[in-house]
């Protein structure tokens, strides 16, 4: 189980840790085709609310979907908000200088 502990700035071998959230957050992605010309599919990460994405294409809405993982994290970090663990994989807070 990986954790970041509170309060630290990351140190090296952190982004493995990251890398492994994020690998183990888009094994739970779910995607389905929408009513939409223009970007018909669409994903989500149930398990991390507000994380979803569309696209024209299946291959772009992965790729924006893990951009959003990034993102929710980095954010959920900033603002102190409880990040789930997802299997093995979860990130403890981390104090605002890391963010």
């Amino acid at each position: 189980m990986s954790t970041l502990p509170i309060n630290r700035l990351p140190k090296p071998g952190d982004e493995r840790m990251l890398t492994e959230y994020i690998e183990e957050a888009m094994k739970r992605a779910r995607y389905e085709l929408i009513e939409d010309p223009e970007a018909p599919f669409y994903g989500e990460i149930r398990e991390l609310p507000g994380v979803w994405a569309r696209a024209a294409t299946l291959e772009i809405c992965r790729r924006e979907l893990k951009d959003t993982v990034e993102g929710w994290i980095l954010l959920s970090v900033k603002r102190s908000l409880p990040i789930p663990k997802l299997g093995d994989a979860e990130i403890a807070e981390i104090g605002a200088e890391a963010a």
